[in-house]
């Protein structure tokens, strides 16, 4: 392919130059806390600009990736790109050049910059140490068939496709990237590809322009930075559905043409979730919002922007919503607010997670949120019992893939359930705002949710957040009662019967046999603890947490004779 044409990359970088210095400055900024270190000190990207080329004669991808990025003081003019090298089996990328992209007195001219590619890293010279925090633009030209991250096959129809497979680090495989949540930058594809496809990316359709070749050049450009896990683009045969616009923003519906009826009708759902987030969580963060069947090995993958759902998805019964609910949900809270980090991952899957629940409560009241909960606390005790050690924020595991268990999803919807009862319905979704307008388009650790649920709460969380998420911990309550006849009353001895004590514990107790079931709350403090409960008549029964608050393990609950 060579080098860009002189227009194509001017192009871009007057795009990218459009954005203004306050905005780019702000949001990164915001991006790197103290208390975490950059996973790429030198090189620190503002904008990509993706020209890729697909055919349907090869699977070869032809790419020329123009970036924008500061070179931080840590360097001395070399950094690094994360890009999948070629190996023996010849699948991987080759790349043909690296060239600096300079504007001197008006004039916009190339440069050829040293490179080596191996070890699936790009390495590049700038040729001299840059002013600290001057932002560069390299040109880097390439080629070669992904062997992941990019899926070039035919769907469940026979048609042949290109999907972006990005999460978690899989963006290397197809695109020049720092290829970690910590770094966001805006992006742009431009898509050439035989004019019998659609194309479908991040951001807005900012051209579509048909050659003479029989090919037709689409480009989307994102009018917001986003990770490279969530950055992606589709090419295949669509049926599209412009739904309309929801709140001011744009929702449509891409699904193969063999399943219009049943997609269109499946994802017309899609509207509730998102008016429901709207409301709850601020303004959708994104220009538009596209529900796309794909091939991805997901059931849902969150792109932004454009979510891509597995082709089986479509059934045309509606069984999706909850699935179409917690991706949505994933655009607030994973991809506008992204863990700085991967374990904090929880706070993109443990969000939509819960979220996804609220919304069910919201839809469809409070016995399918109890219903749904009782479930998901089933599945956190099944998993914690064949993985004792185990927790929500666990730093031996490094690989993001291992960190897609019920500790990531269904545990820390948990741990927002339970903060939920702890801190009240009003100052529970005030945070969670919050945390969505003061992150947005940033990046976030733990310790900042933290800091903002102390904010509307004026309380100290240090130790409830350090409770769930920082221990692999979970309560094993059993308990026994009697009734006090002439004192109108129950006597009730709880026991933790785990090895170390969680304290303190907010525990509801249901006595049944009355003309409603009673409840009692009561803080757990030691190892066993008696309680004298003033109660009406004789109950018939005891339980524990019956409206479903809390994270434990019953161990049942008997009833005994008084001396």
């Amino acid at each position: 392919m060579g080098s860009a044409p002189r227009f194509r990359w001017a192009l871009a970088v007057a795009v990218f130059f459009a954005v203004s210095t306050f905005q780019i400055e702000l949001v990164h900024a915001q991006r790197v806390r103290s208390d975490g270190a950059r996973l790429n000190p030198a090189l620190d990207v503002v904008s990509y600009h993706f020209a890729l080329s697909f055919s349907d004669e090869t699977d070869e991808l032809l790419g020329e990736a123009t970036i924008r990025a500061r070179l931080t003081a840590e360097t001395d003019g070399r950094f690094e790109l994360d890009l999948v090298n070629q190996d023996g089996d010849g699948r991987g990328m080759e790349v043909r050049s690296v060239r600096a992209v300079e504007s001197l007195e008006g004039a916009v001219r190339e440069r050829a910059l040293d490179f080596s590619h191996a070890d699936d890293r790009l390495a590049v010279d700038w040729g001299s140490r840059p002013k600290v925090e001057d932002i560069i633009t390299v040109l880097v030209a390439y080629r070669g068939v992904p062997r992941d991250g990019l899926i070039i096959s035919n769907n469940q129809h026979g048609d042949r496709v290109f999907f972006g497979d990005n999460w978690p680090d899989r963006a290397r495989h197809w695109l020049p990237t720092v290829d970690h949540p910590a770094d966001k930058a805006h992006c742009a594809f431009e898509i050439t590809a035989p004019s019998h496809y659609q194309v479908v990316a991040c951001g807005l359709l900012d051209e579509e322009i048909d050659l003479d070749d029989g090919r037709r050049r689409t480009t989307y450009r994102s009018q917001a930075p986003m990770a490279t896990k969530v950055m992606v683009a589709g090419v295949a045969r669509f049926a599209v559905d412009r739904v309309g616009m929801i709140d001011g923003v744009p929702l449509e519906t891409w699904v193969f043409p063999q399943q219009q009826a049943d997609g269109f009708f499946d994802f017309a759902r899609a509207e509730q979730p998102l008016r429901f987030f709207a409301s709850r969580l601020g303004p959708f963060p994104y220009s538009k919002l596209a529900n796309v069947q794909s091939l991805t090995r997901y059931g849902g993958l969150e792109n932004a922007s454009n979510i891509f759902y597995s082709q089986r998805s479509v059934r045309g019964d509606g069984s999706n919503e909850r699935l179409i609910a917690h991706e949505i949900a994933h655009q607030w809270f994973g991809d506008s607010v992204t863990e700085a980090d991967w374990h904090h991952l929880w706070l993109s899957e443990g969000f939509a997670t819960y979220l996804t629940s609220l919304y069910v409560e919201h839809t469809y009241g409070r016995d399918r949120l109890t219903s749904a909960m009782r479930a998901t606390r089933t599945r956190v005790l099944d998993f914690a019992r064949r993985n004792p050690s185990s927790m929500i924020i666990d730093r031996t595991i490094t690989d993001p893939r291992r960190m897609l268990s019920p500790n990531t999803f269904q545990r820390p919807g948990w741990f927002l359930h339970m903060l939920r009862r702890r801190i009240g319905d009003e100052a529970f979704w005030s945070g969670l705002r919050l945390f969505a307008e003061r992150y947005e388009h940033s990046n976030a650790w733990t310790a900042d949710f933290k800091d903002v649920m102390e904010d509307v709460t004026d309380e100290d969380l240090d130790g409830f957040f350090d409770r769930w998420l920082s221990s692999p911990l979970i309560p094993k309550i059993e308990a026994d009662w009697v009734w006090l006849g002439e004192r109108r009353a129950v006597e009730v001895e709880i026991r933790q019967v785990q090895e170390e004590t969680l304290s303190p514990l907010s525990l509801d107790l249901g006595f049944e046999g009355l003309d409603d079931v009673l409840r009692h709350r009561v803080e757990l403090e030691q190892k066993s603890q008696t309680f004298v409960l003033e109660v009406p008549s004789e109950p018939t029964g005891m339980v524990l947490d019956p409206d479903v608050w809390l994270l434990f393990e019953d161990l049942g609950v008997s009833r005994r004779a008084l001396p």
